[in-house]
């Protein structure tokens, strides 16, 4: 037999096989080129440009006085805004509120308002909300375990579980119903909900938090879905660590950043991307463990550095 007539070409099938690996080639570096195209539209060429003050003239955040909640006040007053805030302690709110005045030379107010306490609240919020042209929305205010603890093992359980369904979940809701419809007469504005990259797969031993951030992504793309023909904008906003009181993180790093760090790359982000990590080595992170690893694997990771944790705080507490 001649050596062209053992080519692979004259195998039974070899024709097809061909055929299906460069098509499943040509496949993958179109994804691959798309994925750079987009990262590059995101990250390099964002500029959150449409968030400021031609929205509307104020921007309402809740969780304000600390962390990301109030990196945003403070980013969106720089770019003009007048700045709601609202949170629990009128210590905390009358200091950033009078910070933001002196430093950016605009108007402020304040709500005192604690989301745990939801029958209290929304009627003094939007009594306080009345006749304002609001242009952004930041449904920053949030709460997870002191903790990572087995769900039955939480410390004061019915309580906690009241207020983490209260203020991840709740207030989202409540404060979306009583802004939206201003914005929808004006046919333009953005809200912003703050989830968490715990949203993005289970996480055990925070499973009550990762679930609530959960309902904050879902809640918040299928609000996109809905109104951006309306001329809304929804964000569901996914950090991973970033160094706040919450994550008990003093020092930023490279992948760890500073609230205000973060908040300025997230901002560039909106009209781009309905759901994102908000800072490009997140960005990262949640590629590789939601579409290069897989879903059990991430769980078990994560469930591996919780119980870690969970032992780490036990053995300190006993320590005390």
């Amino acid at each position: 037999m001649s050596a062209e007539g053992c080519s692979v070409s004259s195998l039974p099938g070899a024709g097809l096989c061909w055929y299906l690996g460069l098509v499943t080639a040509a496949w993958w570096a179109a994804r691959a080129a798309w994925c750079l195209l987009s990262g590059l539209r995101v990250w390099v060429l964002g500029s959150g440009a449409q968030v400021g003050p031609r929205l509307g003239k104020w921007a309402v955040v809740t969780g304000a006085t600390d962390g990301i909640g109030k990196a945003y006040a403070e980013e969106l007053a720089r770019r003009g805004m007048g700045i709601v805030l609202i949170s629990r302690s009128p210590e905390k709110l009358d200091v950033v509120a009078r910070e933001i005045r002196e430093k950016f030379k605009v108007e402020t107010k304040t709500i005192e308002a604690d989301f745990g306490k939801p029958e209290e609240i929304y009627k003094r919020i939007q009594a306080g909300l009345e006749g304002l042209e609001i242009g952004v929305l930041v449904n920053n205010v949030g709460m997870s375990y002191n903790y990572p603890e087995y769900f039955l093992d939480i410390a004061d359980l019915e309580t906690t579980l009241d207020k983490l369904i209260n203020i991840n979940i709740t207030s989202v809701c409540k404060m979306t119903r009583l802004i939206l419809p201003g914005m929808l007469e004006r046919s333009k504005g953005v809200i912003l909900n703050i989830s968490s990259a715990s949203g993005m797969y289970p996480v055990p031993l925070l499973t009550v938090y990762s679930a609530t951030k959960a309902f904050v992504d879902f809640f918040s793309r299928g609000l996109h879905a809905e109104y951006k023909s309306k001329g809304i904008t929804m964000q569901s906003v996914l950090p991973f660590f970033v160094a706040t009181k919450m994550s008990k993180i003093r020092k930023p790093t490279w992948d760890t950043p500073s609230p205000e760090a973060y908040v300025r790359s997230a901002l560039n982000t909106v009209g781009l991307q309905s759901q994102t990590n908000g800072y490009l080595p997140h960005a990262i992170m949640g590629w590789v463990t939601t579409s290069f690893l897989p879903i059990a694997t991430s769980i078990n990771l994560a469930m591996k550095m919780n119980k870690g944790l969970r032992a780490r705080y036990l053995k300190r507490s006993k320590q005390n």
